[in-house]
C-alpha cells in the first residue's frame, strides 16, 4: 500500500510538474481544507491562495473541488443537528445565478482576471461586514424589541443554542431577505470562478449573528449542496479531467487529519477569538490573490 501511495504521487509530480517542495505546499494547504470545514471556515482562503500559487490558477480550482467536497462531507458527518435550514433555502436561489454567472465569467477570463477579482470581492465584503457589525454593536435604545434577529438569522429556541450573537439587531424581514440575495449571488459567483465562496458565506454568517455550531453547521450543509451542484459545471468547462483526479487521491489523505484537528480545536477556541480567526483568514487569503 505504501509503494503504491509513493508511485501514485510521483506520477503526478511528473504529469503536472510539480517538486518535493511545491507538493508538501499543497499538502498542508489540502490539511488546511479539512481544518477549514470543521473549525475556521475563512481559513480555506489560505488552501485558494496555495493551489493557485503552485498550479494554474483555473486548473486549480478543478483540483480543489473534490477536496472541498470531502471536507464537506466530514463537516456535515460532525455537526450535521446545527444547521439552519431556513437561511439555507434563502440563500439557495441567488446563489443558483452566482453559479452561472461565474461560469460565463470562467469562459471569458484569464488566470490574472481571476485572482485579481476574488481578492477584491472579498476585501470589499470583509468592509461592509466588520462595519454592519460595528453598527450593530451599538447601544440600542430603550424599548428596543428584544429577540430579535440579525440579517436573516434564526430565532427562538434554535437561537438560543446556536445564535444570533447580538438579540438586539432587528433587520426588517425585506431587508434581510435582500442581504441574503447579495451574499447568495457573490458566493455563488466566487465559488464557481475560484472555490472563494467560504469567506463570502463566513461574513455573511457572522453578520447574521450566528454563533459557532450554528456557523458550522450551516455553512456545512451549504457547502456540500453547492459544490457537489458544481461538478458538472467544472467539468464541461475542462476543469475536472483525470489529471486533476489524480492529484486530488494523492491529497485527499492530508484532508481528514485537518478536519479532525479542527473537530479538536473547535471546542477550544472562544466565540471573540472564532470571529476574529475568520475575518483575518478572509483578509489574508484575498491579499494573497491580489498579490500573487
Amino acid at each position: 500500500m505504501r509503494a503504491h501511495s509513493i508511485g501514485l504521487r510521483m506520477n503526478m509530480m511528473t504529469l503536472w510538474h510539480i517538486s518535493g517542495w511545491e507538493f508538501a505546499a499543497l499538502a498542508l494547504a489540502a490539511l488546511l481544507v479539512g481544518f477549514s470545514k470543521t473549525a475556521v471556515s475563512g481559513a480555506n482562503t489560505v488552501s485558494l491562495a496555495v493551489f493557485a500559487a503552485v498550479l494554474p490558477a483555473r486548473a486549480s480550482t478543478g483540483v480543489l473541488l473534490p477536496l472541498l467536497i470531502a471536507g464537506d462531507i466530514l463537516a456535515v458527518l460532525t455537526y450535521r443537528r446545527h444547521a439552519h435550514w431556513p437561511t439555507l433555502w434563502r440563500l439557495f436561489p441567488a446563489v443558483g445565478v452566482g453559479v452561472v454567472a461565474g461560469t460565463l465569467f470562467l469562459v471569458r477570463a484569464g488566470d490574472g482576471i481571476v485572482r485579481t477579482s476574488i481578492g477584491a470581492i472579498l476585501l470589499l465584503m470583509t468592509g461592509i461586514t466588520l462595519w454592519r457589525r460595528r453598527a450593530a454593536a451599538r447601544p440600542e435604545p430603550e424599548g428596543a424589541a428584544d429577540g430579535g434577529v440579525g440579517a436573516g438569522a434564526p430565532a427562538d429556541g434554535w437561537a438560543r443554542a446556536n445564535g444570533p450573537v447580538a438579540d438586539g439587531a432587528a433587520v426588517a424581514t425585506r431587508a434581510g431577505r435582500t442581504t441574503a440575495g447579495a451574499y447568495g449571488v457573490l458566493g455563488g459567483f466566487t465559488t464557481m470562478v475560484a472555490n472563494a465562496g467560504g469567506p463570502v458565506m463566513s461574513m455573511y454568517l457572522l453578520s447574521a449573528g450566528f454563533r459557532k455550531l450554528g456557523f458550522l453547521g450551516t455553512s456545512a450543509f451549504f457547502f456540500l449542496i453547492v459544490n457537489v451542484s458544481k461538478v458538472p459545471f467544472s467539468a464541461a468547462l475542462g476543469l475536472i479531467d483525470g489529471h486533476s483526479l489524480l492529484l486530488d487521491a494523492a491529497l485527499l489523505v492530508f484532508v481528514v487529519p485537518g478536519a479532525f484537528i479542527g473537530k479538536w480545536a473547535v471546542n477550544r477556541i472562544n466565540q471573540q477569538l472564532f470571529d476574529r480567526l475568520v475575518v483575518a483568514a478572509t483578509v489574508v487569503g484575498a491579499l494573497e490573490l491580489l498579490l500573487s
